[in-house]
């Protein structure tokens, strides 16, 4: 009986995660099984609260982050009180096991200047530059994740109407708006370009296409984006999570409120939002500082 396998089987089938999240998961549980078996533990229903403390502090000595010792201990929760729930194990070895302490380090964004900066780089007279700004316009005007920007198919978009429909990795789907600039970038990527990247796989539904003609990878978009960082020479680290950040604390600043920005980035708890208003109070004292006679 493979209980890993058992596991991830009911993490997909009865709590509906993510591919991502299962991904995470499964990497989590193996290494930790990995591990007990260099410390001859005859398998994982064997596992004590001391075997589990002993793992955590090896992997902190990897220099592991406490981030993703936090991350490892909750996987290694869920699966034993999975265990545990299905009368495989007594107890659990994770109760009343602490998490450390999490570095509370805040996003890093862009300002406007510096997105029109980084959007500005792709050649506009190339199908591939025609197709990479239409990507970097939607995910700034949009907020939404690097999965749901490459998961999106074509009639997932109205630019007819001002909006597209995502429901990449949530419950249900949600509606979000797109703006003027990023409508005309995908206006011309989908009327005059994409067809020079289907090479004859027509039937494809995707959004954005790479040079076979398939749907766009992650991995794929990580590379352009990293590409077009560096020829922008902005001396900053920016990642797809950077456009999402800047895009919420534009907003912020521009006095949208908190509520709407939730929906509009899909977090399930506001209080995952309300980092940006943090972010805002930075900037704020700092323009403060930069621009007060006195400060």
């Amino acid at each position: 009986m493979d209980l890993t396998k058992e596991f991830i089987n009911y993490l997909s089938k009865d709590k509906e995660l993510s591919k991502n999240t299962i991904e995470c998961y499964n990497r989590d549980i193996g290494q930790f099984d990995s591990y007990i078996k260099t410390k001859d533990i005859k398998d994982l229903k064997s596992v004590n609260k001391t075997v589990i403390i002993t793992y955590l502090l090896h992997i902190q000595n990897l220099g592991k982050s406490n981030s993703t010792i936090s991350r490892n201990l909750a996987s290694l929760r869920t699966f034993y009180q999975y265990l545990l729930n299905n009368n495989m194990i007594k107890s659990d070895p994770t109760i009343n096991l602490k998490s450390p302490k999490q570095e509370k380090k805040l996003p890093s964004i862009l300002t406007t200047n510096e997105v029109e900066h980084l959007i500005a780089q792709p050649d506009a007279n190339t199908p591939k530059g025609v197709r990479d700004k239409a990507m970097l316009e939607l995910l700034y005007a949009t907020g939404i994740r690097v999965s749901e920007m490459i998961s999106l198919n074509i009639n997932d978009v109205n630019l007819k109407l001002g909006f597209l429909t995502s429901s990449k990795n949530t419950s249900k789907s949600r509606v979000i708006p797109i703006g003027k600039l990023s409508i005309t970038a995908l206006n011309t990527y989908l009327n005059k370009y994409r067809n020079y990247f289907t090479n004859s796989n027509e039937d494809e539904q995707a959004l954005f296409l790479n040079h076979n003609g398939k749907r766009l990878s992650r991995q794929g978009f990580w590379k352009i984006i990293k590409y077009y960082a560096k020829r922008a020479n902005i001396d900053k680290k920016i990642t797809p999570q950077t456009f999402r950040h800047s895009f919420a604390v534009h907003l912020l600043q521009n006095g949208a409120d908190l509520k709407s920005i939730q929906e509009m980035l899909g977090h399930s708890d506001i209080s995952t939002t309300q980092v940006y208003t943090q972010l805002n109070n930075v900037r704020i004292k700092e323009v403060y500082q930069k621009a007060h006679p006195r400060a």
